[in-house]
């Protein structure tokens, strides 16, 4: 259900600024956006489980602070960042 250590290395490689970057904002979306759709396919088939529901909602709610942020700072690296990931905005 989780990110195993490759994929997230991978990610993490995909979306960093610089070497050893791993905190920077679209790390962070790329890491939290790839969570979100693994859990979305769990509740296709786990309907009733609220508790990771609850999560997901909080992650989504991450997701949308970082774009935020983002979007407030440097609008070239928020287009790069939804158009890298496919997001709606």
């Amino acid at each position: 259900m989780g990110l195993t250590r490759e994929s997230k290395g991978t990610l993490i490689q995909q979306h960093s600024l610089h070497q050893g970057d791993t905190g920077s904002p679209e790390v962070q979306i790329a890491l939290l956006s790839e969570r979100i759709s693994s859990l979305t396919e769990h509740f296709k088939t786990h309907r009733k489980d609220h508790a990771s529901r609850r999560g997901l909602i909080k992650m989504v709610s991450q997701r949308r602070r970082l774009l935020d942020y983002l979007k407030s700072n440097d609008s070239e690296r928020y287009q790069g960042i939804v158009e890298k990931l496919g997001l709606r905005k």
